[in-house]
């Protein structure tokens, strides 16, 4: 079983690094926490994915989808390389596609209409403590796939899709 889709990150995560891999988070919209380990050596623990996909449910209409591993591997090696425990601030997870339209609806940019949360492979986040730009950074050098900088609504945009950056 391969570690994640991304060789990259999966030599950064497991060179040096203990057997377990672990991810704390805050939702901002629910304002509820999780601490768990989702992955032992090069196996993905399904009780944890599964409490990860219910974490990062469609805040707005409660759907839970399936959320891509690889996500999280980025999101550890993120935390790994700018060397901080603090737990990730959620601010958008799964997506539904009612949703996805109803948010581009309103305008306001920022909300493509093949957004890859609707696939369950994005995530907009940030780090208390840690500035935008530096987490931005991190993100980019890690070359894991789409990195979007949204300063203006405080948070970084990661997924497991092309590698690729915008500003929002």
């Amino acid at each position: 079983m391969s570690l994640c889709a991304f060789p990259m990150v999966a030599r950064a995560i497991t060179l040096g690094s203990a057997v377990e891999r672990d991810l704390s988070m805050d939702h901002t919209h629910t304002l509820e926490k999780i601490q768990l380990t989702y992955a032992m050596g090069d196996r993905y623990l399904p009780d944890a994915l599964t409490g990860l996909n219910h974490f990062l449910r469609d805040h707005y209409s409660g759907l839970v989808g399936r959320m891509d591993p690889g996500l999280y591997d980025i999101m550890y090696a993120l935390r790994t390389s700018l060397k901080v425990r603090s737990p990730y601030q959620i601010i958008s997870g799964y997506r539904s596609p009612k949703t996805n339209e109803r948010l581009r609806a309103k305008g306001g940019g920022g909300v493509a209409k093949h957004s890859l949360h609707m696939d369950g492979k994005a995530v907009d986040l940030r780090i208390p403590g840690v500035p935008l730009k530096e987490l931005r950074d991190a993100a980019l050098e890690l070359k894991a796939g789409g990195v979007g900088y949204y300063p203006g609504s405080d948070f970084v945009h990661v997924d497991t899709g092309r590698v690729r950056s915008w500003r929002g």
